[in-house]
């Protein structure tokens, strides 16, 4: 007995000890992101005492709602090691589709609703499919469906806004319920089941198994063609639910909008800690990147910071978020 204790010990102290330095590595490496956006909220606090408002706050994420749905999209594409350029684009064209079909007294709201989320799905199987069948780089097909689907928009519309939506369909975007506004309800939803899927089932499993290494996917016997498929069909969807949101929101379709919204998506889901060399990244902390976008936007208008500078700013924080993750890598 006392020989197997002994044996337990001496087991025990071979173990290597983790150094206090080493433990608070890990913790930032972990939790970092979440330390910025606090530390944030707590600077802009100081510095304009209307920033910290149960308004404000909810105006925030309301206002990121759109992004951070896109965004959530995104990621799991660059997980993939692949990017989606053509998001805003898509926000547009489902923007004046859905519109055209939310007109008082015509259809009932669940119309226009499916026809943008179909829309959307359809951009998303094209680019897909494109990238997986055609081995076509996912750059050049996303560019190319950013430019088709903006000159869809515009040319649907005519270059027009399509107003006179109805009241069941501006609630998307305008309501509240329990206090709460309907588009942050919708992304903390989209949020929760996008982290059922990327960390709960096989789907999420071969997504990390794909931009990891796609070859050793193909080996494992992962249908990496299909998988691709239904990832950029899974963006494509979220942005479609982005269009309709944001058109809801605006009360009009509008085929400029969404305007550098997939730059917006991206840079949360880099600032989140998602590798552009695919195979890392999370929900958590693209939803906390998309939050600190928010933050940085709506505290620099409460200080009157010109929006020109604001965009300097975000540029500056995505290039040292990616300074970061290549470090990262190289370390690894």
């Amino acid at each position: 007995m006392n020989s197997q204790v002994s044996v337990v010990n001496k087991q025990e102290k071979s173990k290597p000890s983790i150094s206090s330095k080493e433990r608070v590595s890990r913790i930032l490496h972990k939790y970092g992101m979440l330390f910025i956006l606090i530390a944030l909220i707590i600077l802009m606090s100081v510095l304009s005492p209307t920033f910290f408002t149960t308004g404000n706050l909810l105006n925030i994420v309301r206002q990121m709602s759109v992004v951070g749905i896109v965004a959530i999209g995104v990621t799991i594409v660059i997980i993939t090691t692949g990017i989606d350029l053509s998001s805003g684009s898509v926000i547009a064209l489902v923007s004046v589709i859905a519109a055209s079909f939310a007109h008082p007294d015509t259809y009932p709201v669940i119309v226009p609703i499916l026809i943008g989320l179909g829309v959307g799905l359809l951009t998303g199987v094209i680019n897909g499919t494109i990238i997986s069948k055609a081995k076509i780089a996912p750059f050049i097909v996303t560019l190319g469906m950013m430019t088709a689907a903006r000159g869809a928009a515009l040319l649907f519309s005519d270059g027009r806004p399509i107003g006179n939506l109805s009241d069941s369909f501006k609630f998307i975007g305008q309501g509240t319920l329990a206090g709460i506004p309907v588009p942050i309800i919708i992304f903390g939803f989209v949020g929760f089941i996008s982290y059922i899927l990327l960390n709960k089932t096989k789907f999420g499993k071969y997504v990390y198994a794909i931009g990891g290494n796609e070859q050793a996917a193909i080996i494992a016997g992962v249908n990496v063609d299909k998988y691709k498929i239904l990832v950029y069909a899974y963006a494509g969807l979220l942005s479609g639910l982005a269009g309709i949101i944001l058109t809801s929101r605006i009360s009009s379709g509008q085929p400029t909008a969404g305007m550098m919204y997939e730059l917006d998506a991206i840079a949360a889901a880099v600032i989140g800690g998602t590798s552009l060399s695919g195979g890392i990244g999370t929900i958590g902390g693209t939803i906390i990147g998309a939050l600190i976008i928010g933050v940085l936007n709506n505290g620099l208008d409460l200080l009157n910071v010109s929006p020109y500078w604001q965009q300097i700013l975000k540029g500056v924080i995505i290039t040292v978020a990616v300074f970061i993750d290549s470090r990262k890598n190289r370390k690894s």
